[in-house]
């Protein structure tokens, strides 16, 4: 029986005539109506002539309605079946992953976009279809961007008459208009109530989240504001958080409550998410995950608390690391969320945070597309006969640094080619339904292990296993083998499906795998699947993978004590150095080299390290050493540039530097400076860019730092004067090593300096009235009392004779009275001794 009640009272009912006439006229329509207007459930149904008035309409025979969940699909199924008085399986049926519920009379099929995007690949045509529904588009995920890509290409090509609708709960739809050919907008306005906001941010700072950790002080606060407003308001409350194990957390902090606790997501049981769709007579507390912003519509909301977080998808394609993080959620999502208190009556939301900080707020979530690990996308593509995906109706480009990273995963595990095109093995890869990754570890492991055995392993890494089966992936199967939980039943259902799907006899065989351990099963499919994630052991739970990144095991984890290890997943916290395994299994040094076999090579290795020449032969498995042997007769150039390394790292105090080969640098470097010309540039930075116009052949001679010792940095500098010009027969004239003072002393310049200087006991200067000067520089005399202590510093001497002198001599010729001190040192007899001796010499 019809329940014609409940259809007539959904407010898109009203917006059902204009998209008809819209796939009509045009073929391609956007549906853009708020959560709870009916848009998943009334819509598919009057298409398909089974719901409203179909007088002078023929049915579209064949409604496929893809959702972006698998919780969703099976709910909206469920829901149609109820409203037409059916059962899932007659006239509406579902499909998800490992789960098929349709019947000869089925019409209207709810379909994940992943079970679509298979269908896709195996018959383009969708026989049997005229309409696709791709509900909830708003969400940008990958799938249903690559599917909406896909079935444009096919409207194109192949069947025009397709209808294709894409529905939308935000006003954000102009995008998804142009990209369906300038589709028409279809809008339905929902029946709103207001909704009032409470800020309610915490009393006291918390961490930002990073990777999946969110700070408990942040949960236990979202816990308080579940019971204030339970406390505060009527009606059943919906809590938002970003995921599974934080709404555990958060429920096991709401024990002793007069009220219900449920917990919907996409792992809850059917049974949990039947009793939390239908509505109860008793007061609810639904603890929920980002499904129930749109996907789902909760019965009975009066109150929503926000916390604020969401769960996006980021690839770290330097370290080779896949995971889903934390995020604070975009605008978009927090009204989506808000609008889940006002559906049925007026209602409250409980945010989390500051108004000012709902200002800072990403306007809408980041587009999958441009976020995730594109893989699995890539391989789309390529077996779509489009391998750059340049020719695809996509709302948002792939970065060229992703599909690049993807398309070399893809080439390594043989799914495509040289060319980029999909090979024999790609198909079959792509039509396994998981990730390219697994499903190469599921080809290459089955005739070792087994079918049954290697589809287990892949089915556990395909959803990863609640954090209470550990870290250890050989536990967390038996585990799963022997579980009784929601989980563990979704993984025998998707084990089944796997080994179904390998198709050769020689893949079926169960014979030698079954003497495999479950360590080495494990370990062999994990390392097939991450092979740049094999990992040997550096000590105290540390690890090196093959991909160059650092992970550690947790504390107390079997897996500490491990030699290798193959890591299935990790992530990487914001101020962490080394990734954190989360999920991995025991191998060895053999599973390594057979599992990532493409990555072993051997490599001579000359370079400087510790202080002098390294030089080794290396066999890596990419950053990980496997064996090092000493290189007896390393390539000279090699070894050259191994030397001019150390040089640049250690500085050129590595030659011998005489005091000689020091001073004539100093002088080189005065003229460059204030002569220029042909006079050579001596800074360190030139000296090792011009290595070869001065240190051959020396330097190709040296084999280890030793040898730099024995070059004589005098000798070699002698290499750069310009004697091809003959000024290098100037040095002396230009800038002389030593000067001759009135006394007849020859007094060495100091040319460390900006300018040159010249010490000299103020007495042999006696008589010299200008300040002496080189190459056209003044010379910054510092004059020394008798005993070679400084007196005074001038660049003009005839100044210091007229003005300073006097106060120096008054302060020196009672304590140096032995030597002369005339009151007119211009006149007086410059001298480097005493007045006796000076006396005595007359």
């Amino acid at each position: 029986m019809i329940r014609t009640g409940a259809l007539d009272v959904l407010p898109v009912r009203t917006a059902v005539p204009a998209l008809e006439q819209a796939l009509d006229e045009h073929g391609t329509a956007v549906l853009c109506a708020p959560p709870g207007t009916g848009k998943t459930t009334l819509v598919p149904l009057v298409l398909a002539g089974l719901a409203g008035d179909t007088a002078g309409r023929r049915p579209l025979r064949g409604v496929v309605v893809a959702e972006p969940r698998r919780i969703a699909a099976r709910a909206a199924a469920r829901r149609m079946a109820w409203l037409i008085g059916d059962k899932p399986g007659g006239r509406v049926g579902f499909s998800v992953r490992g789960e098929r519920v349709v019947g000869p009379e089925t019409v209207v099929e709810v379909v994940t976009t992943g079970v679509l995007l298979q269908r896709l690949q195996r018959d383009q045509e969708l026989p049997g279809v005229d309409v696709v529904i791709l509900d909830e588009c708003h969400e940008r995920h990958l799938d249903a961007d690559t599917v909406a890509a896909f079935l444009l290409d096919v409207r194109a090509a192949l069947r025009p008459e397709l209808r294709l609708v894409a529905a939308s709960a935000t006003t954000d739809v102009q995008g998804w208009s142009r990209l369906l050919d300038d589709a028409p907008v279809v809008e339905a306005s929902g029946v709103a109530y207001p909704v009032e906001t409470v800020w309610a941010p915490p009393p006291r700072p918390v961490r930002p989240p990073h990777g999946m950790r969110v700070d408990p002080a942040l949960l236990s606060h979202v816990a308080s504001v579940v019971r204030r407003a339970l406390a505060e308001r009527t009606g059943d409350v919906l809590c938002f958080l970003p995921g599974v194990g934080e709404i555990s957390r958060v429920a096991g902090q709401l024990s002793g409550l007069d009220a219900e606790v449920l917990q919907v997501h996409g792992r809850a049981p059917a049974a949990v998410q039947d009793a939390v769709l239908a509505g109860s007579a008793e007061r609810r507390v639904v603890l929920a995950t980002s499904v129930a912003e749109s996907s789902l519509t909760v019965p009975g909301v009066r109150v929503v608390v926000d916390a604020g977080l969401a769960r996006e998808p980021r690839t770290d394609h330097a370290r080779g690391l896949s995971a889903l993080t934390t995020v604070r959620a975009s605008q978009a999502a927090s009204r989506q969320r808000a609008g889940r208190a006002g559906r049925e009556a007026p209602g409250a939301v409980y945010r989390c945070w500051t108004e000012a900080e709902d200002h800072r707020l990403t306007p809408f979530p980041a587009p999958e597309i441009k976020v995730a690990d594109l893989a699995a996308f890539a391989l789309q593509a390529a077996c779509w006969g489009d391998p750059s995906a340049a020719g695809l109706g996509l709302l948002d480009p792939p970065p060229a640094g992703a599909m690049g990273a993807a398309r070399a995963v893809l080439a390594a595990i043989g799914a495509v080619g040289a060319d980029g095109r999909a090979t024999g093995r790609g198909v079959r890869m792509a039509r396994l339904g998981v990730h390219p990754r697994l499903a190469r570890a599921l080809l290459d492991g089955a005739p070792v292990l087994g079918a049954r055995r290697a589809a287990e392993v892949v089915a556990l890494l395909s959803e990863e296993p609640p954090r209470e089966y550990g870290d250890d992936l050989a536990a967390a199967w038996r585990t799963a083998r022997s579980g009784s939980d929601a989980y563990a039943a979704r993984w025998r259902r998707e084990a089944r499906r796997l080994a179904s799907g390998i198709e050769s006899r020689a893949a079926r065989g169960e014979g030698s795998g079954e003497r495999q351990s479950d360590d080495a099963a494990a370990g062999l499919i994990a390392a097939l699947a991450f092979p740049e994630r094999v990992a040997r052991a550096r000590g105290d739970g540390a690890f090196l993978m093959a991909s160059g990144t650092g992970a550690e095991a947790a504390a107390g984890s079997r897996l500490r004590g491990s030699d290798w290890l193959a890591v299935a997943v990790a992530d990487r916290p914001a101020t962490a150095a080394s990734a954190r395994v989360r999920l991995a299994a025991v191998i060895d040094e053999d599973t390594a080299r057979c599992a990532a076999g493409h990555l072993v090579g051997s490599a001579d290795e000359v370079r400087w390290e510790d202080g002098d020449v390294l030089a080794r032969r290396v066999e890596r498995l990419g950053a990980v050493e496997l064996a090092v042997r000493q290189l007896k007769k390393p390539a000279p150039a090699a070894v050259r540039a191994a030397i001019l390394d150390g040089l640049r790292r250690e500085g050129l105090g590595l030659l011998r530097w005489t005091p000689h080969a020091r001073e004539l640098r100093q002088r080189l470097g005065f003229l460059h400076r204030e002569v220029g010309g042909g006079w050579p540039d001596v800074s360190d930075a030139a000296l090792l860019a011009g290595a070869d116009a001065w240190l051959e052949p020396e330097l190709s001679r040296a084999r280890r730092r030793a040898d730099l010792a024995r070059i004589e940095a005098g000798q070699a500098l002698n290499r750069l004067l310009p004697w091809a010009t003959g000024e290098a027969s100037r040095l002396d004239e230009l800038a002389p090593e030593r000067f001759e003072v009135p006394s007849g002393s020859r007094i060495r310049l100091d040319y460390s300096g900006p300018q040159p200087v010249l010490a000299v006991k103020l007495q042999e200067l006696f008589g010299l009235a200008e300040t002496p000067s080189v190459a056209g520089v003044p010379v910054l005399v510092h004059l020394l009392s008798p005993a070679g202590r400084p007196a005074a510093v001038t660049a003009d001497l005839a100044s210091f004779w007229r003005d300073g002198y006097r106060s120096v001599r008054a302060e020196l010729r009672g304590r140096y009275p032995r030597h002369p001190w005339p009151e007119d040192p211009s006149a007086a007899q410059p001298t480097r001794y005493t007045k006796a001796r000076q006396d005595r010499g007359r």
